[in-house]
Protein backbone atom coordinates (compact mmCIF):
# COMPACT_ATOMS: atom_id res chain seq x y z
CA UNK A 1 0.00 0.00 0.00
CA UNK A 2 1.36 3.41 -0.99
CA UNK A 3 2.64 5.70 1.75
CA UNK A 4 2.62 9.40 0.88
CA UNK A 5 5.40 11.46 2.49
CA UNK A 6 4.98 15.24 2.27
CA UNK A 7 7.89 17.21 3.66
CA UNK A 8 8.72 20.88 3.81
CA UNK A 9 12.20 21.74 2.50
CA UNK A 10 13.90 24.80 4.01
CA UNK A 11 14.90 24.32 7.66
CA UNK A 12 13.15 20.94 7.64
CA UNK A 13 15.08 18.80 5.14
CA UNK A 14 17.60 21.28 3.69
CA UNK A 15 19.61 24.00 5.43
CA UNK A 16 21.58 27.11 4.55
CA UNK A 17 24.81 27.78 6.41
CA UNK A 18 23.03 30.24 8.71
CA UNK A 19 20.69 27.47 9.88
CA UNK A 20 23.23 24.66 10.51
CA UNK A 21 23.24 25.10 14.33
CA UNK A 22 26.32 22.90 14.55
CA UNK A 23 28.41 22.91 17.71
CA UNK A 24 31.54 21.16 18.84
CA UNK A 25 35.08 20.54 17.60
CA UNK A 26 35.62 20.84 13.86
CA UNK A 27 36.71 17.22 13.59
CA UNK A 28 33.28 16.06 14.83
CA UNK A 29 31.27 17.97 12.23
CA UNK A 30 29.18 15.82 9.84
CA UNK A 31 30.01 15.55 6.16
CA UNK A 32 27.59 17.65 4.13
CA UNK A 33 26.13 17.40 0.64
CA UNK A 34 25.21 20.56 -1.26
CA UNK A 35 21.75 20.22 -2.83
CA UNK A 36 21.21 23.76 -4.12
CA UNK A 37 23.20 26.46 -5.89
CA UNK A 38 22.04 30.06 -6.32
CA UNK A 39 23.81 32.36 -8.76
CA UNK A 40 26.63 29.87 -8.99
CA UNK A 41 27.20 29.66 -5.22
CA UNK A 42 26.32 26.77 -2.88
CA UNK A 43 23.26 27.58 -0.78
CA UNK A 44 21.51 24.57 0.78
CA UNK A 45 22.79 21.35 2.30
CA UNK A 46 21.93 18.05 3.93
CA UNK A 47 24.17 15.73 5.88
CA UNK A 48 25.47 12.91 3.70
CA UNK A 49 23.72 10.45 6.01
CA UNK A 50 20.41 12.27 5.54
CA UNK A 51 20.93 12.22 1.78
CA UNK A 52 21.41 8.44 1.75
CA UNK A 53 18.31 7.92 3.88
CA UNK A 54 16.28 10.23 1.64
CA UNK A 55 17.25 8.07 -1.36
CA UNK A 56 15.79 5.04 0.44
CA UNK A 57 12.70 7.03 1.40
CA UNK A 58 12.10 8.15 -2.19
CA UNK A 59 12.52 4.57 -3.39
CA UNK A 60 9.97 3.10 -0.98
CA UNK A 61 7.28 5.82 -0.76
CA UNK A 62 5.52 8.46 -2.81
CA UNK A 63 7.79 11.27 -1.64
CA UNK A 64 6.42 14.77 -2.30
CA UNK A 65 8.56 17.87 -1.59
CA UNK A 66 6.10 20.38 -0.12
CA UNK A 67 7.33 23.96 -0.01
CA UNK A 68 6.40 27.63 0.03
CA UNK A 69 9.04 28.18 -2.67
CA UNK A 70 7.84 29.07 -6.16
CA UNK A 71 8.32 26.39 -8.82
CA UNK A 72 11.36 28.31 -10.11
CA UNK A 73 12.95 28.38 -6.67
CA UNK A 74 12.11 24.71 -6.10
CA UNK A 75 13.78 23.63 -9.35
CA UNK A 76 17.14 24.85 -8.03
CA UNK A 77 17.04 22.08 -5.41
CA UNK A 78 18.55 18.75 -6.49
CA UNK A 79 17.48 16.21 -3.90
CA UNK A 80 19.07 12.75 -3.75
CA UNK A 81 17.12 9.82 -5.11
CA UNK A 82 14.75 9.45 -8.00
CA UNK A 83 12.97 12.63 -9.16
CA UNK A 84 9.64 12.92 -7.35
CA UNK A 85 6.54 12.37 -9.47
CA UNK A 86 4.78 15.15 -7.55
CA UNK A 87 5.92 18.33 -5.84
CA UNK A 88 3.88 20.99 -4.07
CA UNK A 89 5.07 24.60 -4.46
CA UNK A 90 3.88 28.09 -3.47
CA UNK A 91 2.31 26.69 -0.29
CA UNK A 92 -0.10 24.56 -2.31
CA UNK A 93 -0.65 27.01 -5.16
CA UNK A 94 1.18 24.78 -7.63
CA UNK A 95 1.13 21.01 -8.04
CA UNK A 96 4.00 19.82 -10.21
CA UNK A 97 3.56 16.52 -12.04
CA UNK A 98 6.85 15.08 -13.31
CA UNK A 99 8.29 18.57 -12.96
CA UNK A 100 5.56 20.36 -14.95
CA UNK A 101 2.88 22.60 -13.48
CA UNK A 102 -0.67 21.24 -13.47
CA UNK A 103 -2.60 24.24 -14.88
CA UNK A 104 -6.01 22.98 -13.79
CA UNK A 105 -4.88 22.72 -10.19
CA UNK A 106 -3.33 26.20 -10.27
CA UNK A 107 -6.49 27.72 -11.73
CA UNK A 108 -8.74 26.01 -9.19
CA UNK A 109 -6.58 27.21 -6.29
CA UNK A 110 -6.71 30.82 -7.45
CA UNK A 111 -10.49 30.82 -7.87
CA UNK A 112 -10.94 29.24 -4.44
CA UNK A 113 -8.49 31.11 -2.22
CA UNK A 114 -9.16 34.63 -3.48
CA UNK A 115 -12.93 34.27 -3.15
CA UNK A 116 -12.86 35.04 0.56
CA UNK A 117 -10.00 37.47 1.10
CA UNK A 118 -8.62 40.85 0.08
CA UNK A 119 -6.80 40.95 -3.27
CA UNK A 120 -3.05 40.51 -3.49
CA UNK A 121 -2.71 44.09 -4.79
CA UNK A 122 -4.00 45.48 -1.49
CA UNK A 123 -1.52 43.47 0.56
CA UNK A 124 1.32 44.31 -1.79
CA UNK A 125 0.51 48.01 -1.56
CA UNK A 126 0.51 47.80 2.24
CA UNK A 127 3.95 46.16 2.27
CA UNK A 128 5.27 48.69 -0.24
CA UNK A 129 4.28 51.44 2.19
CA UNK A 130 6.46 49.92 4.94
CA UNK A 131 9.70 51.83 5.31
CA UNK A 132 12.76 51.35 7.46
CA UNK A 133 16.29 50.02 7.28
CA UNK A 134 15.04 46.59 8.35
CA UNK A 135 13.30 46.12 4.96
CA UNK A 136 15.78 44.59 2.50
CA UNK A 137 13.55 43.36 -0.35
CA UNK A 138 9.90 43.04 -1.29
CA UNK A 139 8.67 40.23 -3.52
CA UNK A 140 5.51 38.56 -4.81
CA UNK A 141 5.34 34.84 -5.59
CA UNK A 142 3.34 33.19 -8.36
CA UNK A 143 0.77 36.02 -8.18
CA UNK A 144 -0.47 34.31 -5.05
CA UNK A 145 1.25 35.90 -2.06
CA UNK A 146 3.84 38.45 -0.99
CA UNK A 147 6.88 38.37 1.22
CA UNK A 148 9.42 40.81 2.61
CA UNK A 149 13.07 40.03 3.26
CA UNK A 150 14.08 41.72 6.52
CA UNK A 151 17.08 42.27 8.75
CA UNK A 152 16.01 40.26 11.79
CA UNK A 153 18.37 42.16 14.10
CA UNK A 154 16.79 45.49 13.11
CA UNK A 155 13.17 44.29 13.05
CA UNK A 156 11.06 46.69 15.16
CA UNK A 157 9.38 45.16 18.18
CA UNK A 158 5.75 44.38 17.47
CA UNK A 159 5.96 44.97 13.72
CA UNK A 160 5.21 41.36 12.78
CA UNK A 161 2.34 41.24 15.29
CA UNK A 162 0.86 44.43 13.84
CA UNK A 163 1.18 43.04 10.32
CA UNK A 164 -0.43 39.79 11.44
CA UNK A 165 -3.43 41.67 12.81
CA UNK A 166 -3.77 43.79 9.66
CA UNK A 167 -3.64 40.69 7.45
CA UNK A 168 -6.10 38.72 9.60
CA UNK A 169 -8.73 41.45 9.11
CA UNK A 170 -8.43 40.86 5.36
CA UNK A 171 -8.44 37.06 5.32
CA UNK A 172 -4.65 36.72 5.13
CA UNK A 173 -2.05 35.32 7.51
CA UNK A 174 1.65 35.83 8.18
CA UNK A 175 4.69 33.67 8.85
CA UNK A 176 8.23 34.68 9.85
CA UNK A 177 10.76 32.20 8.51
CA UNK A 178 14.43 33.11 8.73
CA UNK A 179 14.72 36.52 7.09
CA UNK A 180 11.39 36.33 5.24
CA UNK A 181 8.02 37.58 6.43
CA UNK A 182 5.31 35.91 4.35
CA UNK A 183 1.77 37.20 3.79
CA UNK A 184 -0.55 34.58 2.31
CA UNK A 185 -4.29 34.12 1.75
CA UNK A 186 -5.66 32.06 4.64
CA UNK A 187 -7.10 29.47 2.23
CA UNK A 188 -3.78 28.78 0.52
CA UNK A 189 -2.57 25.61 2.26
CA UNK A 190 -0.14 22.79 1.64
CA UNK A 191 -2.69 20.37 3.08
CA UNK A 192 -5.17 20.78 0.22
CA UNK A 193 -2.49 19.96 -2.35
CA UNK A 194 -1.26 17.06 -0.23
CA UNK A 195 -4.75 15.55 -0.18
CA UNK A 196 -4.85 15.86 -3.97
CA UNK A 197 -1.48 14.09 -4.23
CA UNK A 198 -2.83 11.36 -1.94
CA UNK A 199 -5.87 10.95 -4.18
CA UNK A 200 -3.76 10.69 -7.33
CA UNK A 201 -1.29 8.21 -5.85
CA UNK A 202 -3.91 6.15 -4.07
CA UNK A 203 -2.00 6.51 -0.82
CA UNK A 204 -3.54 4.89 2.22
CA UNK A 205 -1.25 6.66 4.70
CA UNK A 206 0.22 10.15 4.83
CA UNK A 207 3.31 11.20 6.75
CA UNK A 208 4.45 14.82 6.96
CA UNK A 209 7.20 17.10 8.26
CA UNK A 210 7.49 20.86 8.62
CA UNK A 211 8.78 23.64 10.86
CA UNK A 212 6.61 26.74 10.29
CA UNK A 213 3.13 28.03 11.05
CA UNK A 214 2.33 27.46 7.37
CA UNK A 215 2.86 23.72 7.94
CA UNK A 216 0.24 23.27 10.66
CA UNK A 217 -2.59 22.18 8.34
CA UNK A 218 -0.24 19.74 6.59
CA UNK A 219 0.92 18.18 9.87
CA UNK A 220 -2.65 17.92 11.11
CA UNK A 221 -3.81 16.30 7.85
CA UNK A 222 -1.20 13.54 8.12
CA UNK A 223 -1.67 10.25 9.94
CA UNK A 224 1.62 10.97 11.69
CA UNK A 225 4.03 13.88 11.48
CA UNK A 226 7.30 15.26 12.82
CA UNK A 227 8.75 18.72 13.31
CA UNK A 228 12.25 19.92 14.20
CA UNK A 229 13.21 21.40 17.56
CA UNK A 230 13.60 24.82 15.96
CA UNK A 231 11.58 27.22 13.81
CA UNK A 232 8.22 28.92 14.25
CA UNK A 233 6.38 25.87 15.54
CA UNK A 234 9.05 25.20 18.15
CA UNK A 235 9.27 28.86 19.18
CA UNK A 236 5.51 29.00 19.75
CA UNK A 237 5.42 25.61 21.48
CA UNK A 238 3.01 24.15 18.94
CA UNK A 239 2.36 20.44 19.23
CA UNK A 240 -0.29 17.84 18.49
CA UNK A 241 -0.92 14.25 19.59
CA UNK A 242 0.20 12.91 16.20
CA UNK A 243 3.32 15.08 15.79
CA UNK A 244 6.74 14.09 17.08
CA UNK A 245 9.62 16.47 17.80
CA UNK A 246 13.29 15.87 17.04
CA UNK A 247 15.88 15.80 19.79
CA UNK A 248 18.25 17.93 17.72
CA UNK A 249 18.01 21.35 16.12
CA UNK A 250 19.51 22.63 12.88
CA UNK A 251 20.83 20.38 10.14
CA UNK A 252 21.09 17.46 12.57
CA UNK A 253 17.31 17.68 12.97
CA UNK A 254 16.99 17.29 9.20
CA UNK A 255 18.76 13.95 9.48
CA UNK A 256 16.52 12.89 12.35
CA UNK A 257 13.46 13.79 10.30
CA UNK A 258 14.33 11.57 7.33
CA UNK A 259 15.23 8.75 9.73
CA UNK A 260 11.83 9.18 11.42
CA UNK A 261 9.94 9.27 8.12
CA UNK A 262 11.66 6.17 6.75
CA UNK A 263 11.13 4.19 9.95
CA UNK A 264 7.41 5.03 10.00
CA UNK A 265 6.98 4.43 6.28
CA UNK A 266 8.55 0.98 6.40
CA UNK A 267 7.08 -0.16 9.74
CA UNK A 268 5.08 -3.39 9.45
Amino acid sequence: MTVLVCSDLDRTLIYSQAAFALDGPDETMPRLLCVEFYQGKPLSYMTETAARILEDLAATTAFVPTTTRTPEQYRRVRLPGKPPAYAICANGGHLLVDGADDPEWSASVRSRVFAGCAPLAEVRAHLTGVSGEFVLKRRTASDLFAYTVVDRAALPAGWVDDLTGWCAERGWRTSLQGRKVYCLPSGLTKAAAAREAARRTGAATMLAAGDSLLDIELLDAADAAVRPAHGELHDTGWTSPSTGVTASAGIAAGQEIVEWLLSRATAP
